[in-house]
């Protein structure tokens, strides 16, 4: 009796990495049948292949090596939207646009007080005029700062506030 050698059995990494060569063959129709075969309900139709293909391939990685653990997707939960992110931002520039010329902005620095004047083309410190806060927060303290960070302008809000 002939002996038959059978190699060893392929590795999960190994079968994934071809499910996922395979899926990324995919088209768009294709992938949204996959995406049905696996969610059951249809995927959302303003959904472009890429993101389809992302969602397919994470779902299979997880699938196979394992989801995130239960404080990573809490944390993930209390993280904030890129719109929420995006909001924010213009939320503090329009903060900081609406300083009125005439505006004294003041900040201990070294043990001394120390004011910076808006004006309506820049902001004066010192006899000298500076097109942006950060850079008269720079002559200030010799080191690169966010000027409206450095006067404050940025702070976080405290507990409770909303911004």
């Amino acid at each position: 009796m002939a002996r038959v050698r059978i190699g060893p059995a392929s590795s999960d990494r190994e079968t994934l990495d071809v499910e996922l060569a395979r899926l990324r063959e995919l088209d768009l129709g294709a992938l949204s049948n996959r995406w049905h075969t696996l969610f059951r309900p249809k995927p959302p139709v303003h959904l472009p292949r890429h993101l389809l293909y992302r969602v397919l391939a994470y779902r299979l990685q997880a699938d196979q090596l394992g989801d995130l653990d239960a404080d990573s997707k809490r944390l993930l939960d209390r993280a904030e939207s890129p719109e929420q992110m995006g909001q924010r931002a213009v939320d503090q520039g329009r903060r900081i646009a609406e300083i009125k010329p005439g505006t004294v902005l003041g900040r201990e620095w070294n043990g001394q007080m120390q004011r910076v004047a808006v004006l309506a083309d820049g902001f004066a410190w010192n006899g000298k005029t500076y097109p942006s806060l950060s850079q008269a927060a720079f002559a200030i303290t010799g080191t690169r700062w966010n000027g409206p960070k450095f006067f404050g302008l940025r702070d976080k809000p405290t507990k409770g506030a909303t911004v």
